[in-house]
């Protein structure tokens, strides 16, 4: 049986950097409200007018991640990408990514497990290889959230978190069974699906409905039981991160680095603590990027490699929590 690991890190964020005094300006909130709530100072949106998306911010990435892995595009035979804000409803991205890297027509798969879609991504590209099916598979993670918040008092609750941006990585076949991803573990509780949620548009909130209906009747922007998510969101972490290290017999001291879903500083702040793990030990970054839902793990990931964090043998945990509920965690030996 094969086992898979990262050969390529990638990521991109667009240029246009928002701070929270810049959101002071259109909303009731300030810096010091946001930061004390969920750590962040700033996120990079996509400007209005421009003509980027989910699909070419992963294209961005994805080519980063090929180059980095020493291969070309020829070299892919399957791509998997994780979104929550896809260009279109359908199809996914998946496909355009397979166009705007001119690819051969390679199989695509979109993921839509939102805060965890990249550890269900990671997860799924694992089984693919370790069948032996696949040797080498592009996984993005992308989101293009600004041009769907509620930009105003009412909604800042939800707009002040979320940002703009894409990570990719190659997952590629290896021999080597002590190296690469040693498990994943992946879990859900559809009965909380209405406490983080965007309910319309929908199959049962149509374009007739859309257009026939007032701006009271329903909303089209995300809704989060902030408290209810963060208590759940402390507990399944937690459990999470101790099956991972359960099945492979290890404990948070064999942890080089923790990358946790950027959610909220607190969070992970919050699990630091639990598990006793050093700031050495746990990488965040959500103070610069914000919420990147699929995006923000491959992200932080991908800048912790460049900044030298991650090294050879290093037991690096990945875990997520988010809308659905889903949760997962994946563990891994680089």
């Amino acid at each position: 049986m094969y086992n898979s690991k990262i050969t390529g890190l990638g990521f991109y964020v667009p240029d246009n950097i928002v701070t929270n005094d810049d959101l002071s300006k259109i909303m009731e909130t300030s810096d010091e409200w946001i930061q004390e709530r969920t750590g962040i100072k700033q996120r990079h949106w996509i400007k209005e007018g421009s003509d980027e998306t989910s699909a070419s911010m992963g294209a961005k990435a994805a080519k980063i991640a090929i180059e980095r892995a020493g291969m070309t595009k020829d070299d892919i035979d399957f791509i998997i990408f994780a979104t929550l804000s896809p260009d279109f409803y359908f199809p996914g991205c998946g496909v355009q990514i397979q166009d705007m890297l001119d690819m051969d027509t390679v199989g695509a798969l979109d993921i839509r497990n939102q805060c965890s879609g990249f550890v269900y991504a990671l997860s799924t590209g694992d089984q693919f290889i370790k069948t032996g099916m696949y040797k080498n598979i592009l996984v993005i993670g992308s989101e293009y959230h600004s041009n769907g918040l509620d930009k105003t008092t009412r909604g800042r609750g939800v707009s002040v978190i979320f940002g703009d941006g894409a990570g990719a990585c190659v997952l590629s076949r290896t021999d080597d069974n002590k190296k690469g991803i040693l498990s994943s573990h992946l879990h859900s509780q559809g009965k909380f699906a209405d406490k983080l949620i965007v309910e319309s548009p929908s199959i049962k909130h149509w374009v007739p409905e859309i257009l026939n209906s007032k701006e009271e009747d329903v909303s089209y922007f995300p809704y989060m039981d902030g408290t209810f998510v963060f208590k759940n969101a402390v507990v399944r972490f937690s459990e999470v991160i101790m099956e991972a290290l359960g099945n492979n017999n290890m404990t948070s001291a064999d942890i080089d680095l923790f990358i946790p879903h950027q959610a909220n500083l607190r969070i992970s702040q919050f699990i630091q603590q639990k598990f006793q793990l050093r700031d050495d030990q746990v990488y965040n970054n959500i103070m610069d990027y914000g919420n990147t839902t699929a995006a923000s793990i491959i992200i932080a990931l991908s800048e912790a490699w460049e900044k030298g964090k991650v090294k050879e043998g290093d037991i690096v945990l990945l875990a997520a929590f988010g809308s659905g509920f889903t949760w997962g965690s994946v563990l891994m030996r680089w």
